[in-house]
């Protein structure tokens, strides 16, 4: 059985992005909602799924597509990021890639392997990824492996510059940071993440138009000059197969004295 997405990934991603039932509003303000997934979970703190909403009037749906595709932009605008690249293509609509990102102190940073994949039509975009194991990129000892359970964005136009853009995630932070916490900051920062993506936007052609304008190989295959490789040699990352490592063990002196 093949680890790519099929149809009923993206169909189902979409009716998760597009449904109010089961979904709990945490926030609503200038354009922009927050909802988190009821839990049906008989688990103490799980995971909880996030969706972020916004409508965006000045920006097009096919630039956020490219946004959200282009990795040495988000060099520029991603204040998170640590490190990203693009490892390998999967298919012409998929490929896997690594992420890592900034955490305060005294948490670890985090990072993820991740399978992506998309589809495009007249009327929406929409992008979906999962963490995956990569026989070349194993879990580091300096980072705490995160897990996306799934992960994605659906755009759709609502005019030639505007679109309507949600993104929706389930994500374990994994480490000995309680699922709670996590829970709690993700409904804090995912408005301001929101706000940071929507300006990338917004600043996006002017830096195309200045960084190989032509070089678009999410939207021309022919373009991308990434190796090959098999999704067999890739596995479903699941988050109960790392360990919960106990952070504060592992934080120098020198870190703690930093923070305070």
């Amino acid at each position: 059985m093949s680890i790519l997405p099929d149809e009923a990934v993206f169909d189902d991603f979409k009716k998760q992005c597009l449904s109010t039932d089961n979904w709990a509003n945490k926030y609503d303000k200038e354009g922009m909602q927050v909802w988190v997934e009821k839990s049906t979970s008989q688990k103490k703190n799980p995971v909880h799924k996030i969706k972020c909403k916004m409508t965006m009037k000045d920006v097009s749906a096919a630039t956020m597509y490219d946004v959200l595709h282009d990795s040495q932009y988000r060099k520029k605008w991603d204040p998170a990021m640590l490190d990203t690249f693009d490892i390998a293509r999967l298919s012409t609509n998929a490929d896997v890639g690594y992420y890592s990102w900034l955490c305060p102190k005294p948490i670890k940073n985090r990072d993820v392997v991740s399978l992506r994949s998309w589809k495009v039509t007249e009327e929406e975009y929409i992008i979906v990824n999962f963490s995956v194991k990569h026989p070349r990129y194993p879990s580091r000892s300096d980072l705490v492996r995160a897990i996306s359970v799934l992960t994605g964005y659906f755009i759709k136009p609502i005019g030639p510059n505007s679109c309507t853009f949600i993104y929706l995630s389930q994500a374990d932070p994994k480490g000995s940071l309680p699922k709670w916490v996590g829970n709690q900051a993700s409904k804090v920062l995912a408005p301001r993440v929101m706000r940071s993506v929507h300006e990338a936007g917004q600043n996006y052609q002017q830096w195309k138009g200045q960084n190989s304008p032509a070089q678009k190989p999410w939207l021309y295959p022919e373009q991308n000059v990434l190796p090959m490789m098999d999704p067999g040699e890739l596995s479903i990352q699941r988050a109960d197969s790392l360990e919960n490592v106990d952070e504060s063990s592992k934080i120098s002196t020198q870190e703690c004295d930093d923070s305070s």
